[in-house]
């Protein structure tokens, strides 16, 4: 499988099954098979989940990429196992960082909820590709990171503008939106990707969907 496909799912997947360690080998950076360059985004998605990882308090050493092509065996196995010794002297995941396995599971499903949040918010960042692998070193920081979760942004549907004209309903790519004719529209957070889709779709004449940054929208309750 191309390292391109490789996804922040996977990674955090991974971990919540209880893997101590993840390891991503791609092709050598510049020297793509399908030059499509997806090595760089494998690159851009591990540095952003280490990142991800030591801001939630797990040991971001516990995610790895490495680089080279498909006959360099001895490189391959000498790489792997370096970084499953590395691993053994990290620990046990969750004991090592001093958490539960409810607490770190709990970290993990949250983290995961915004997948789709935080590839919006970093698209273009994910999507760049630098000179060399040395040109990354510091690409994410834990400032950074630490603001994208703390001004994670929700949207609310106001009950008392809703005009129930189901503009947003369709709009929304993954149906988080409850609602019909004559029936004040609802978003589900629980399916909901912050996309902002809604937001940009409500007519400004009704101005019924609000965008919240920092905190959970307001309840709402289907009617």
């Amino acid at each position: 499988m191309c390292s391109g496909r490789v996804d922040l799912g996977f990674m955090l997947r991974a971990f919540s099954n209880g893997v101590d360690g993840v390891f991503v080998g791609g092709c050598r950076l510049n020297e793509c098979n399908y030059i499509t360059h997806g090595n760089y985004h494998a690159l851009n998605l591990v540095l952003l989940c280490k990142k991800i990882l030591a801001h939630i308090g797990m040991n971001p050493e516990r995610l790895s990429i490495a680089f080279m092509s498909g006959g360099e065996g001895i490189r391959f196995t000498d790489v792997v196992e370096d970084f499953v010794q590395k691993v053994k002297a990290i620990g046990p995941l969750g004991k090592a960082e001093g958490m539960g396995k409810d607490q770190l599971a709990s970290r993990l499903e949250a983290v995961t909820r915004l997948i789709p949040y935080i590839k919006i918010v970093k698209r273009e960042k994910l999507a760049a590709r630098l000179d060399s692998e040395a040109a990354y070193d510091g690409y994410f920081t834990s400032d950074e990171v630490d603001r994208l979760f703390r001004e994670v942004v929700s949207y609310h549907i106001d009950p008392q503008k809703c005009q129930a004209c189901m503009i947003c309903l369709r709009k929304c790519p993954v149906e988080a939106i409850a609602g019909g004719k004559k029936q004040v529209h609802v978003i589900d957070p629980d399916k909901c990707i912050r996309c902002g889709a809604c937001f940009d779709a409500c007519p400004p004449r009704f101005g019924a969907v609000e965008k919240i940054t920092g905190e959970p929208g307001p309840l709402q309750l289907s009617e």
